[in-house]
Order: structure tokens, then C-alpha cells, then sequence
């Protein structure tokens, strides 16, 4: 058999120009630079330069009139000992947990909007993702009218039904759940929307086989639904502690700073918030900063590791 024969049976492949390979990957290479160096530029600019820089202010100490003073660890110490910060990790924490409520409420509501037959499912999703749009400012307003101690609608039904109201903002015990509603409020809708694309993603036939065995919708519910949509409820569960971890618009907008009831409501980057830009105390605040970061990253790092678990993927 000749070589020419050999060649169009397909076993013996003519080797390409090296030079012809190399520029093409080296065009490749260039275009992906091209396409990712604006969104490269931007991160580099507005998000590691700044971090960098934060790292190095938590180290000093500034001057009432600018200047920094190199101080080492003590910004940390500082920190790591302030009883203030202390109470708003604790605020934080508890309003974190108050939060992580919304997920299985979230799960219910997306279970009942998924149901086939429903009248109107569009309507309500539309209702349920309202407060996702809704400003910050025009949130905070709304509720804080509603949770008002003399005439607002929350202690009006309550009188109603012969149940003395409160000034839930004002009072200590009451105004981190009070927050933590409003935020449980806010974050139904993103999750719903979710849970929802998850469940349309399971199979029917799982669903037809447990009918065909006797299996009730709740039944199936706990048995077909909550084990195959664990995936999303991993997700939805590290993205909303990372969130309440930040906590600081609801705080900012519904409490005020004359408010007896503002220690009980103080979140941890409210107290970066008040020390970095209320009283100049900028190597605190960058300390305090990344003291929340390693806070974040261990309650990250420990959902990780324990979704193991309990998460089932497909």
C-alpha cells in the first residue's frame, strides 16, 4: 500500500505547521485578554486595590487631622476586646438566624406556586418578587410606619384583638426580630423564584411512581422534593448568611441614632460604619472589616464542608 493510500485511510495524520499553531493559539490568547480586561480592570481597580489598601490601614492609627501611625496588631486586639463589638457580632448572628427562617417558608410557598392547575401563579409570583425591586429607603419607610408604637397598623390589628401593642423599633427585646421580618419580607421572593426552577426541573415520573405506590403529596413532598432540591437549598443558605453577615441598611434606615434600642440593633458593619466614617477612627474600622471577612469565610467554609451531608445531588 502506497503512503498516499495510507494517508487517505485515515491512519497516518499530516503534522500542521508549528508557526500556524502557535499564532492561532497566541490569537486566542489575545482575544480572550481583549474581552476580559474590562471586567479584569474593574475588579483590580474598585475591588482588590481598595481591599489591599484596607489590609494595610488596619495596621495604623489615624491623626484627627489625616497621617497614619504604623500600631501593628492593636487595631485587632482592639477590636477582638471592644465589648461593642462584641454585642453587634451578637445582633448580627441573631439576625442572621432569624433570616435562615425565610428559607423554609420560601420552600412552602415556592411548593404551593408550583402546584399544576393553579389560577393566577403568574400574579403571585409577580407579588412574591415585589420587595426584591422595592428600594432599600422606601422599604424601610413603609414598614417603619407599620411597626410605629401610637398609630401604627401592626398595634392597631393587635388592639383590635385586645392585644396591648408595642414600640417594636424602640424596645431592646423586639427590634432585631422586628428587622429581621422585614428582611425575611424582602428575601422570599429571590428565593422563591429559586426553589420554583427547581422543582420544575424534577422528574414527573418520580412523582407518578410514588402515587402509583401510595405515597400522599406530603409524603412525596418530604421524600421526592426536599431531598432533590438540596442543591439549591445549599445555595440559597450560603448566599443568605453571607448577606445578613453585612447587615446594615435596615439597620441604618429604621433605627436612629437617638434610638435607646440602637445597642440591640447595632450590626457589625453598622459599628464599622460608626467608628470608619462617624469618628475617623479609620484603622479600626479597616481592622474590624477584616475580622467580618474571617467571620464570613469560616461560616462559609463550615457550610461547605457539612453539606456533605445532607445535600443530594442528582
Amino acid at each position: 500500500m502506497s503512503l498516499l493510500s495510507i494517508r487517505a485511510a485515515g491512519r497516518i495524520t499530516p503534522p500542521r505547521p508549528r508557526g500556524r499553531t502557535r499564532g492561532r493559539a497566541r490569537g486566542e490568547a489575545l482575544w480572550a485578554f481583549v474581552f476580559i480586561a474590562p471586567t479584569g480592570l474593574g475588579l483590580a481597580v474598585f475591588t482588590i486595590w481598595p481591599a489591599i489598601q484596607t489590609f494595610s490601614f488596619s495596621f495604623t492609627k489615624w491623626g484627627a487631622f489625616g497621617g497614619h501611625t504604623w500600631i501593628g496588631m492593636d487595631n485587632y486586639a482592639t477590636v477582638l476586646t471592644d465589648p461593642q463589638f462584641g454585642r453587634a457580632l451578637l445582633n448580627t448572628v441573631t439576625f442572621t438566624g432569624l433570616v435562615l427562617l425565610g428559607i423554609p417558608i420560601s420552600i412552602v410557598v415556592a411548593t404551593l406556586l408550583n402546584r399544576r392547575g393553579l389560577r393566577g401563579v403568574t400574579v403571585y409570583r409577580t407579588l412574591f418578587y415585589l420587595p426584591v425591586v422595592s428600594l432599600p429607603a422606601a422599604v424601610a419607610l413603609v414598614w417603619g410606619m407599620l411597626y410605629n408604637g401610637d398609630f401604627g397598623l401592626i398595634n392597631w390589628v393587635l388592639g383590635q384583638a385586645g392585644i396591648e401593642g408595642r414600640s417594636w423599633l424602640s424596645d431592646p427585646d423586639t427590634v432585631i426580630v422586628a428587622i429581621g421580618v422585614v428582611a425575611i419580607w424582602g428575601s422570599v421572593g429571590y428565593n422563591l423564584i429559586l426553589f420554583l426552577a427547581a422543582m420544575q426541573s424534577i422528574s414527573p415520573e418520580y412523582y407518578e411512581a410514588a402515587a402509583l405506590d401510595g405515597a400522599g403529596r406530603v409524603r412525596q413532598f418530604f421524600s421526592i422534593t426536599l431531598p432533590l432540591v438540596t442543591p439549591t437549598t445549599f445555595f440559597v443558605t450560603v448566599i443568605t448568611v453571607i448577606s445578613s453577615l453585612q447587615l446594615f441598611d435596615l439597620v441604618y434606615l429604621m433605627v436612629a441614632r437617638t434610638n435607646p434600642a440602637l445597642d440591640s440593633a447595632r450590626s457589625v458593619v453598622y459599628l464599622f460604619y460608626q467608628r470608619g466614617f462617624m469618628e475617623g477612627n479609620g484603622g479600626y474600622a479597616s481592622a474590624l472589616a477584616f475580622v467580618l471577612l474571617a467571620i464570613i469565610a469560616t461560616f462559609t467554609v463550615v457550610q461547605f464542608r457539612l453539606q456533605r451531608r445532607w445535600v443530594h445531588y442528582a
